[in-house]
């Protein structure tokens, strides 16, 4: 019999949309057949598949990989998979995962050649969106650095659009450390900024980021903090040619994160 928003494991993983359970629990929900697909990739991640039968059906493929993980899969009502899901139409997947997160210094091991790290950023779309760029542009980290939103947040989550099981996702509660350590590590430092006295244009053409470079990137409503910007080893404007007073977070985001692959590559 499929489950309905009242069976109790429906209920717990519904708890998961709340912050204050995801983090009692270290799990977080993964909603859609995306999501759900990179997360099997990493199959140690998920712990249950809730779905309609419609929709087991119709992404067999995805329940006959849970099934081979040994991750249970669990037939819900349309009102149980509504109960789990935060989109208006959901696509009848839900999956209960496991914290991703890694230590800082974890994520250095393997000197990655591009971070991003989001400074008290606060926006779930704009962070889940900056991450699934970071990923397409090779990026081997996200730090998520101060008061940063949940990069468990199901907007985020969803945003990233499977990206948040690609890279090394990383949460720090000082970000002037984190600057710090990515310093020590090797990685050039570079704060975006609208005031920046660096232009990036100007810093592709003379080969500055070629070498392994990490973006400091803040919120749209107020950048970034002032420490960390005096903090960065450049202060990085994007060049404005049109009448555009500014590009907004995520759009800032892609240009620098590809300027740089553009460089190492």
């Amino acid at each position: 019999m499929a489950f309905t928003p009242r069976t109790p494991r429906v209920v717990a993983a519904r708890r998961l949309q709340r912050r204050r359970d995801r983090e009692a629990t270290g799990r977080f929900l993964a909603e859609g057949p995306q999501a759900v697909r990179e997360a099997l990739a990493r199959p140690e991640v998920v712990t249950e598949l809730f779905g309609t039968p419609t929709a087991l059906d119709r992404y067999a493929e995805l329940a006959a990989a849970a099934a081979r993980a040994d991750v249970p899969v669990s037939e819900v009502t349309d009102e149980g998979l509504a109960a789990l899901a935060e989109t208006v139409a959901p696509q009848g997947l839900v999956a209960v995962c496991r914290h991703l997160d890694v230590s800082l210094e974890r994520a250095l091991v393997g000197a990655p050649r591009l971070v991003a790290v989001l400074a008290e950023i606060r926006d779930p779309g704009n962070a889940g969106t900056v991450l699934r760029t970071a990923d397409a542009a090779g990026a081997g980290a996200v730090v998520f650095a101060g008061d940063a939103v949940d990069p468990y947040n199901g907007k985020c989550v969803r945003a990233s659009a499977g990206s948040l099981f690609h890279v090394d996702v990383v949460r720090a509660a000082d970000p002037v450390e984190v600057v710090g350590a990515l310093r020590a590590a090797g990685l050039t430092v570079l704060a975006t900024t609208g005031h920046g006295d660096s232009d990036l244009d100007d810093l592709a053409d003379s080969g500055r980021l070629a070498g392994p470079t990490a973006w400091l990137f803040g919120s749209e409503a107020h950048g970034l903090p002032g420490e960390l910007t005096a903090a960065a080893d450049a202060r990085v404007r994007v060049p404005l040619h049109g009448r555009a007073e500014s590009l907004n977070l995520a759009a800032a985001a892609a240009v620098c994160l590809y300027a740089s692959a553009r460089a190492q590559r």
